[in-house]
């Protein structure tokens, strides 16, 4: 069984018990950015050679050439065709939901027009080849498949690459139906850096995509943080987070449930609920203990709430979402009678659940919204993946005669002051062709 800490915001020491809570041990990590450092080198300067090689040691790979490490796409086929009804229904459903959340995110092209007649807008285009990754090392996730897909698909990326460590050459079949629901177009078993390092650069078999998307392990982040510059990334993910604030209305069964369900993905994980009924706290308290037996990965959630797990008492409802937006969670449940009346209060969370039924688990799956969310406190300035982090925008500028007069004398103005006259020359003579 596991005893969960219990924290108080009124006790002396709470900033720095929350600041060691929060401590991931999850950050860069030396050793760890070393190694990826070589086999980033390595990918770069042999291709196919280096990432068979680093697919035969790390994901057990067993292939001959690196060919034989993307998937064909009727092996996908096969795996959709081959699924039973339910789990077909069940993917099929929650891709056409996250499809249709995604398509209100969709930006649009604009310009206008101003009184000198020149045209100011900005061009929304998509990126034509992104790679997402797909974690798989303690589960198979069949939903980041649709979670990045989907939403490139919307944009309207022309090609969608997929990486997704297989050990020995075995994959979810899930995870391979997943991608042919999704219309993912390429598939590779590797996973790791080498998986990030050929995404980034290419080589003969992989191809070389304009940004890589999808949560991976230290490894992966490490990587992601390399080739930034050389690619687009989503962001760095860390270990998954849950903030409950609860008012004491909710069951306490559903609490504890839904703090298991985001410890049992690592044991980095952390499951804290915030709360000013001391008795509801103790009451959660209890079905953890009583609970936890019954779970699969429970040794998985009983580190995880062990190690990073806390049931914090507020003074009321206020206090607590004054924490909620110091710690910036990336799952946020309002477990309160009137979760609208704090919304307002709320500032940063990556994801919102509003009520005691608006449960995680189905924001993990199917209720729309995209679950690669910011953590480790980066809602503070960072959003959910989206439809956005596909496209990407150009100004457009077209210049009147007239605007070319009336705006060149600020920017002759302006480019004088900042010493640099061939800018001021460049404007100075289009004002002399239009005096002339």
């Amino acid at each position: 069984m596991v005893t969960v800490r219990r924290l108080d915001t009124g006790q002396a020491d709470f900033d720095a018990e929350l600041a060691r809570l929060r401590a991931s041990g999850a950050g860069e990590d030396a050793a760890v950015d070393a190694a990826v450092a070589a086999i980033i080198a390595e990918v770069r300067l042999k291709g196919d050679t280096a990432v068979l090689d680093y697919a035969r040691q790390f994901d057990g790979a067993t292939a001959e050439t690196c060919a034989d490490l993307e998937v064909p796409p009727e092996r996908r086929a096969r795996a959709l065709a081959a699924l039973n009804l339910v789990q077909r229904e069940a993917l099929a459903t929650a891709a056409e939901r996250v499809r249709v959340y995604h398509e209100k995110q969709r930006a649009e092209s604009w310009s206008f027009t101003d009184a000198d007649g020149n045209e100011l807008g900005q061009r929304v285009t998509p990126l034509e080849r992104v790679g997402i990754y797909v974690p798989g090392g303690k589960a198979a996730y069949p939903s980041s498949v649709i979670m990045n897909a989907v939403p490139a698909r919307v944009a309207g990326v022309r090609e969608i690459i997929m990486t997704v460590p297989a050990g020995r050459g075995e994959l979810s079949e899930l995870v391979l139906a997943a991608a042919a629901i999704c219309g993912v177009d390429r598939v590779f078993m590797i996973g790791g850096a080498h998986a990030i390092a050929a995404l980034a650069y290419g080589t003969a078999t992989v191809p070389r995509v304009d940004k890589i998307v999808g949560p991976g392990n230290a490894y992966v982040a490490a990587a992601k943080r390399r080739v930034f510059g050389a690619v687009g990334i989503d962001m760095i993910a860390g270990p998954s987070e849950i903030l409950v604030l609860s008012d004491g209305t909710a069951n306490a069964d559903w609490i504890a449930m839904d703090l298991f369900a985001q410890a049992e993905h690592d044991e980095l994980a952390q499951a804290l609920l915030v709360s000013p009924d001391a008795s509801h706290l103790a009451a959660v308290a209890a079905s953890i203990e009583r609970l936890l037996g019954t779970m699969p990965r429970r040794a998985i959630i009983a580190s995880s709430l062990a190690r990073r797990g806390a049931l914090v008492q507020v003074r009321d409802l206020a206090e607590g979402c004054e924490l909620v937006n110091r710690i910036a969670p990336e799952h946020l449940e309002l477990a309160v009678a009137e979760p609208r009346a704090l919304l307002p209060r709320i500032r940063h969370a990556g994801a919102i659940f509003l009520g005691s039924y608006s449960s995680e688990a189905l924001g993990d799956y199917c209720a729309g919204p995209n679950h690669v969310l910011p953590t480790s406190g980066c809602a503070r300035f960072s959003s959910p993946l989206g439809v956005y982090d596909f496209q990407k925008r150009s100004s457009i500028i077209g210049i009147s005669r007239a605007g070319a007069a009336n705006l060149g004398r600020i920017a002759i103005v302006l480019a004088r002051g900042e010493g640099l006259l061939a800018h001021a020359a460049s404007a100075e003579y289009r004002m002399k062709e239009e005096q002339a």
